[in-house]
């Protein structure tokens, strides 16, 4: 699979999960993916959040497995 392909099905599934961030002041980018490893960078309320890592591994990384399974896992970065 392209990186292009891979990087688009990572965004539909940010923009599937970002309405549910923004509900609490947060938000989400993409940073980087490297060997079937997304990087993202959490905004907003997202950063101090004290569940942030469950919502990381629970909601981000869930839903971007659910469009691109080949995705090992999914970390932070500031």
């Amino acid at each position: 699979m392209s990186e292009e392909s891979l990087n688009e099905k990572i965004q539909i599934a940010l923009k599937e999960i970002r309405p549910f961030l923004e509900s609490d002041g947060g938000n989400i980018e993409l940073v980087s993916v490297v060997d079937n490893v997304v990087e993202v960078k959490l905004l907003g309320n997202c950063v101090s959040c004290s569940v942030n890592q469950m919502t990381l591994k629970n909601g981000v990384e869930m839903t971007i497995k659910k469009y691109a399974p080949e995705i090992e896992k999914v970390i932070s970065v500031s």
